[in-house]
This record gives C-alpha cells, sequence and structure tokens, in this order.
C-alpha cells in the first residue's frame, strides 16, 4: 500500500479492469501481478482512478488522525473552508462553523478570501503586460500537469501562489505566525499542495474526510446550536466564492478590472479540454493578451473527486451565486501575495527503437498491423501506446484482451488434440462449433476425413445429426440442461461410452465419446473362453467323480472278500482245536 502518496491502491481489491488506466490522462498506472498501483512521480492526483474505479480499491489518503494530532498540540488550528462548501451543504454558514469548532478548530475561514487577493493581483499582472499566454495557478493539477506533461508552457503559469496557499499565507499575517491552517474542501491535490508547504498549510481534508469525522463524532450538523461566535474569521469573503464554478476567476477579474479591456479571458476545465486547447501553440508567438482560466475537473471545482454530495451540479451551481456578495468597491492593490514558481519537471519519454517494438507486439502475437485492434481493452488508446508501457515495465501481456483469448484457445485446441477420446461443442442449432482430431477419425469415413482435415475450421458449423446416430441426446441436453451419461451405447456396428454435459444452458453442450467396441468385443470373446473352460473344467470334475465313484466301488467289494476269505479260515482253526 503506497500510503505516504495521497492516492494508494488497495491491491486485494483490485480487480484488474484496466478502467483506471483508460481513466487516467497521463497513464500514471502501473500493472504488476494483475494489480493496479499509482505511479506517485508521474500522478498529478486529479482523482480520476478514484472516480472510476468499480470496485472501490483506489483510495484517498485520509489525513484525520493527522488533524487529531495537530489539535491535541495546543496550537491554534484554523479551516481554510474552499468555497464550494455553500453549494454542497444545504445548511447555514453558522452551522458549519459550529460543526467545525465542535471538532476542535479554533476557527473557520473562507478560502475565497486568498481566491480575492489572487484575482487582485492578477488583474495587476495583466494589466502591465503588453502581450503573450497566461495560464492560472489556482489548480494544482493543473499546474503539476503543466510541469510535468507541457513543460514549455510553464512560464506561462501566473507567478502566484493558489488562492488556498494565499488565505494560509493572510490568516498567519493576520492571526499569528504560530497558527495552524488545515484546508478542507473537494480536491485530493490539496494534499500534494500541503506535503509541498508544510509552512504555510499544515494538512489538507476532503468534504468526504469531514463527513466521515462528523459521523465519526456523532454530529448532528444539521441540528447543531449555534451563537454569536459562530462567524467566518477575519470576515466572509465575497465575489472569491465563485472560484469554484467554471469561469468564475474571470469574473472576479474583471470585476477588478483590465484597464484597456485588452485581454481574452478563456475558461477551460478538464485535463483532456486543456490539453487540447494547447495543441498548436508556440507560447512564444503569442501577440496578444491571453488569459486562460484552467481547472482539472470539468465544470469546475463543484465536480472534484471527494465532492461528497449527489446533489444537481445546477442547484450547486445556484446555490453558490445565491450566496454570493459583491464588493462595489475592490482594491488594486493586494492584502497579500505569496510569489511562486513553476519550475519544469518533465517526464522523461523514451522513445523505442523499431526492433524493440516489434519484439514487444510480437510477444502479444501482434505479427500485422492487422492484427493492432487498438480496442482500448488494455487501458491504453492504442497497441503501440500499450507495447511502450510493456517494454518500460508499467503493463503485463495479460492486460490484452486479444491476445489473452488466443492463449486460451490456444490451450483448449492443444488439449482437445491431445485427447485421445473424441471431443465436440454443438450449439442450439444442433450444429458443431468445436471438434477434435479424434472425433473426425471416428466418425469420419476415410475419404470425408481428408477433406475436412484440410479446412481450416475442420468440422465447425457440420450438422451433428449428419455425423453420428445419437444426435438425440445432444438435443435433450440442449432442452433439459442436465448432464447425460450413457455407458455401452450400441449402434448398428459401434458401442460408445457418451458423456455431455452443459457449456451455456440451452445453447451450448460439449460431448467426451469413447469407442468400446473393441473392448465390449474383447469382453464377449473371453467371457466365451470362459464359459468353454467352466464346462470342460466341469466335464473333467464330473469324469473323475465318475472314476472315483467306479473305483471306490471296486475297492469296496475287494474289501468285502477279504474279510469274508479272512472270517471262513478262522472258523476252520477254532475246530481243529
Amino acid at each position: 500500500m503506497e500510503s505516504q502518496y495521497p492516492v494508494y491502491t488497495l491491491k486485494n481489491e483490485c480487480n484488474d479492469c484496466y478502467k483506471c488506466i483508460r481513466g487516467c490522462h497521463v497513464k500514471a498506472i502501473k500493472i504488476q501481478q494483475g494489480s493496479a498501483s499509482v505511479i506517485n512521480e508521474k500522478c498529478i492526483a486529479c482523482g480520476h482512478c478514484v472516480q472510476d474505479c468499480p470496485a472501490g480499491a483506489k483510495k484517498v489518503r485520509s489525513d484525520i488522525g493527522a488533524v487529531k494530532t495537530l489539535l491535541l498540540t495546543g496550537k491554534d488550528v484554523y479551516v481554510s473552508l474552499a468555497p464550494s462548501w455553500a453549494g454542497i451543504y444545504n445548511i447555514s454558514k453558522e452551522k458549519m462553523i459550529a460543526a467545525l469548532k465542535k471538532l476542535g478548530f479554533k476557527g473557520v475561514s473562507e478560502t475565497a478570501l486568498g481566491a480575492q487577493e489572487v484575482s487582485i493581483e492578477t488583474a495587476k499582472m495583466l494589466n502591465q503586460a503588453e502581450k503573450g499566454l497566461f495560464v492560472s495557478s489556482a489548480c494544482p493539477v493543473i499546474d503539476d500537469y503543466i510541469k510535468l506533461y507541457k513543460p514549455n508552457f510553464a512560464k506561462c503559469i501566473t507567478p502566484i501562489a493558489s488562492p488556498a496557499l494565499t488565505h494560509c499565507a493572510l490568516l498567519k499575517d493576520m492571526l499569528g505566525e504560530d497558527i495552524k491552517v488545515v484546508f478542507i474542501g473537494p480536491c485530493i491535490a490539496k494534499k500534494n499542495e500541503a506535503d509541498k508547504h508544510p509552512d504555510l498549510m499544515s494538512a489538507a481534508l476532503t468534504f468526504d474526510e469531514l463527513n466521515y469525522w462528523l459521523k465519526e463524532e456523532f454530529i448532528d450538523i444539521k441540528n447543531i446550536e449555534v451563537n454569536d461566535d459562530c462567524k467566518f474569521v477575519p470576515e466572509s469573503a465575497y465575489e472569491g466564492a465563485l472560484y469554484p464554478l467554471e469561469g468564475g476567476m474571470n469574473e472576479t477579474i474583471k470585476q477588478v478590472g483590465i484597464d484597456k479591456n485588452d485581454v481574452t479571458f478563456i475558461a477551460v476545465s478538464s485535463i483532456e479540454s486543456f490539453d487540447k486547447a494547447l495543441q498548436n501553440i508556440n507560447p512564444d508567438k503569442v501577440e496578444n493578451k491571453i488569459f486562460v482560466e484552467a481547472l482539472a475537473c470539468s465544470g469546475g471545482c463543484i465536480n472534484g473527486p471527494c465532492i461528497a454530495s449527489d446533489k444537481s451540479r445546477i442547484l450547486i451551481t445556484s446555490d453558490i451565486y445565491a450566496n454570493t456578495q459583491y464588493r462595489d468597491d475592490i482594491p488594486k492593490e493586494p492584502k497579500k501575495v505569496v510569489q511562486e514558481e513553476y519550475t519544469p519537471a518533465p517526464i522523461k519519454k523514451v522513445e523505442y527503437s523499431i526492433e524493440q517494438i516489434t519484439k514487444a507486439l510480437k510477444k502479444i502475437s501482434k505479427h500485422t498491423q492487422e492484427d493492432e485492434l487498438n480496442c482500448s481493452g488494455c487501458g491504453y488508446s492504442s497497441c503501440r501506446e500499450f507495447v511502450n508501457a510493456l517494454i518500460a515495465g508499467d503493463a503485463e501481456p495479460s492486460q490484452c484482451a486479444s491476445y489473452m483469448r488466443k492463449i486460451a484457445v490456444r490451450k483448449a485446441a492443444a488439449m482437445l488434440r491431445c485427447m485421445p477420446s473424441a471431443v465436440v461443442i454443438v450449439d442450439s442449432n444442433l450444429q458443431i462449433v468445436e471438434a477434435n482430431d479424434s472425433f473426425e477419425h471416428m466418425f469420419l469415413p476415410e475419404d470425408m476425413y481428408e477433406i475436412f482435415a484440410s479446412r481450416q475450421d475442420g468440422l465447425t458449423g457440420a450438422c451433428i445429426d449428419r455425423i453420428v446416430e445419437f444426435s438425440e441426446l445432444f438435443k435433450s441436453a440442449l432442452d433439459t440442461g442436465h448432464e447425460i451419461h450413457q455407458e455401452h451405447y450400441a449402434t448398428k456396428d459401434k458401442v460408445y461410452d457418451i458423456s455431455i454435459f452443459t457449456i451455456e444452458d440451452n445453447e451450448l453442450v460439449g460431448a467426451v465419446i469413447s469407442d468400446v467396441t473393441k473392448s465390449e468385443i474383447d469382453r464377449t470373446k473371453i467371457a466365451k473362453k470362459a464359459r468353454e473352460v467352466i464346462t470342460k473344467n466341469i466335464a473333467t470334475v464330473q469324469e473323475i467323480a465318475s472314476l472315483l465313484g467306479e473305483h471306490m466301488v471296486e475297492t469296496e467289494l475287494l474289501l468285502n472278500s477279504i474279510a469274508q476269505g479272512y472270517e471262513t479260515n478262522s472258523g476252520e482253526s477254532n475246530n481243529v482245536h
């Protein structure tokens, strides 16, 4: 578990569906032993994989424990509350503040205060510029995306820290350098900001985490009691509350005022849209002033990955507008500016040779251009993109569905070929789907066998009732869904052992057939021979018995004769005496 990074994977829950790869614009996902894990150094923490994962295996690091520890230090800990809260939670600001204070926070302030300072400084910068392409720095996902994947545009990012970091610095100026600030909002990437700027932002929680924590503490946010201290510090925000909406930042900058009205304002939301917007443009050759408000989430921060609400986005937008107050007079100079440099840190793109790519393609049975289906089943948009990941060690051959199907078919075919018994698969129309060589040998005449053996599909499509004399068994198995076992099934001149089993109910059945004719004939011969031997043995025994009987009679007559002779001789002797 890579719990040190804001996004990680529960590997035991990963179902190797590759949906996270498909949804990841920068392909910061690695497959190892069938499980997907985040490549930290490539990730921009947009949260798409967290939203896309059907098994819930992609998780967001919980920082509740870290914040609880922070509260135990005795330091004053304040909340920087993202402006999207007003559209998500159907409660008053007093109840939200009361709930957060009950968790242990000293006070609550609106991140929109920092947004207002950023707008003022951005307007000032645009007024002073002569020309060029300017990209907002408000979204940390966009900032990281440019630095890692569009490094030639890094110089276009306005050199101002995000509204959240600006707000943290503003609070420290107003309330003391020793205070701690915890951001709460819909954004995962804010955790990266906190990790990179612990001096300003001590931690970042998502709305999901906030809801979990409130539930854990049994705090009923809708029915919580409020008092006079339930106010935003140091004051409530104004037009900065529009920042979570697409075009909201542009609107606030316009309210600050552009001196010559010579700036083209463009709002782009989603990584995909931003990527397309930057195509075919050279930032060094832009001759007018263009400001791009860029947000990673489609529609703005109200579609953040941890928004924690099923509320209609139309209603969220409406509620944010309804709760936003506007100033009649906006200062031309910001109270606080935090300078930030956005240094390019490009992900090194390795170019592989034709030989390496060809070898990798062959590894997944892609031998011709026609084999490259580009089906995206592996998570990548093309087979070439997939093999690049394969060579880099970020993917596995098993991700290719067509390759795995071919392997499965080959294994099945090899098993079928090697089986001495006849094997056949039949569909609901009693047509053969698959049959092995043993089946063809067993049931086809020699001349017909040669014909079908030369066909690539063999007996595929042939009607089973034209080939075997027991097709009714297949029909019965298809109709009933029951397995059928027939031992010593006799036809005109053959005897078979037949086992028919269901593959798909009422659609597909398979059969294993053994020709037991020879063994039955041998058994009959043995039985006949045994009977002959038994008959002979009986005759011999009877003869022996007969002979023994005659011998016994002769012996008895002889003994009687001797006995009688002995008795006569004894009588004569007695008379002499």
